[in-house]
This record gives structure tokens, sequence and C-alpha cells, in this order.
């Protein structure tokens, strides 16, 4: 059953063209409410780190390309959504923090830690922040940690605003430019899946790095 479901949802990762044009044909405002819930979900809800955002906002750039989108409504309402999700998850963050690390006899949620952590997005926070959009999983955790780390808001806000409109402007846009051009949409499918791969290969990287760490 479990692999029924993993290998549904790899083959509508692997054929999002297939199916956003017929759905969008189909049910316009429904595709566009979806995708844009999408993104919200990906960047604004802890649980909802592996939605396959990169991939959806490189297809539907394509997709624009054809005409079976509206591009600026496209790159508005990703870009809003980007950027609400991030505030929310900053929200979430910000609540929950000291009412976790305030709790008594336990030694992983050290008040001491919620310190260096607000230290840290103090002077770091926008890099962090702005770099972080551009990286699966990490961008869902990004908004959540400086919301623990009490980053203050209006220095998050920018930084969030910037890096939403950048990475959804450069998907979308670098899908309509590129999307169409008969090497891709020849291997469309491995195009995405390279997306994936590509997209993330940092965190792999900073795994096995910690991974040394702790074993030397």
């Amino acid at each position: 059953m479990v692999f029924f479901v993993i290998n549904h949802e790899l083959h509508i990762l692997l054929h999002l063209n297939f199916y956003l044009k017929n759905m969008v044909l189909h049910h316009a405002v429904l595709t566009y409410g979806l995708l844009t819930g999408i993104i919200f979900c990906e960047t604004g809800l802890v649980v909802t780190p592996i939605l396959p955002g990169d991939s959806i906002i490189f297809t539907v750039g394509a997709l624009s390309a054809q005409h079976f989108f509206n591009l600026p409504l496209l790159i508005f309402l990703l870009s809003l959504a980007a950027i609400l999700g991030d505030t929310i998850n900053y929200r979430i963050g910000y609540s929950l923090g000291p009412k976790v690390f305030h709790q008594k006899n336990s030694k992983w949620l050290n008040p001491e830690y919620l310190k260096r952590t607000h230290q840290f997005y103090e002077k770091h926070g926008g890099k962090t922040i702005l770099l972080g959009r551009f990286i699966p999983i990490i961008r869902t955790f990004v908004p959540f940690v400086a919301g623990i780390g009490r980053m203050r808001y209006f220095s998050f806000w920018i930084f969030n605003a910037i890096g939403g409109l950048l990475w959804i402007s450069l998907g979308v846009l670098g899908g309509y430019f590129f999307g169409n051009l008969p090497m891709i949409q020849n291997n469309f499918s491995l195009f995405l899946l390279g997306i994936v791969l590509i997209s993330l290969i940092p965190v792999v990287l900073e795994v096995l790095k910690t991974y040394q760490i702790h074993h030397r």
C-alpha cells in the first residue's frame, strides 16, 4: 500500500506538466488555488517540508509560455503565498519557542540554545532567510527557527519578501524562458527529477558534514 502511494506520487511529480495542463483546462480557478495552497503549505507549515515547490514553479512557468497560465497573476499569487507562508511559520516559532525552551529538566531544550539561536539570527538571519528560500526542506524550517530565535520581525519581513519574490520569479521565469526548449520538453520528467536532486545537494552535504563531526 505504501509502495503504491509513493509510486503514484512520484508519477504525478514526474508528469506535472501533463496533470497541470488537464487540470487548468477544466478547473482553472481550482488549479490556481491549489498551486497557491501548495506553496503556502511548503513554506508555512513545518509538517509539510517535502512538497515539490521547485518543480511546480518551473513547470507552471513552462506552461505559462504555452498560454495555460497567466504569467503575472501566477507570479503574484505564488509570491504572496510564499511570503505569507514564511510569516505564519515565523509567528508559530515565535509563539512556541519560549514555551518549549523554558521547560524544566530538559538538557535538549536548554534556554541557552534559545539565546544562541537569537544571536545567530541577529547576525546572520537575513542571509539565512534569503538563501534558505532556494533549498527544499531547509526553506520550511528557516522561518520557524527564526521565530524561535526571536529575530527582529522587520528584518525578517524584508528578507522574507525579497526571498519569496526572488524564489518564485526566478523559478517561474526560468520555466517560462527555458522550459519549452526541445531538449527539456523531450526529457521533461528527467529534468524535473534533476531539479529535485540538485536542490537537495546542499541538504545532503550538510547532513554528511554533521555526521562526520559527530563521529570523529
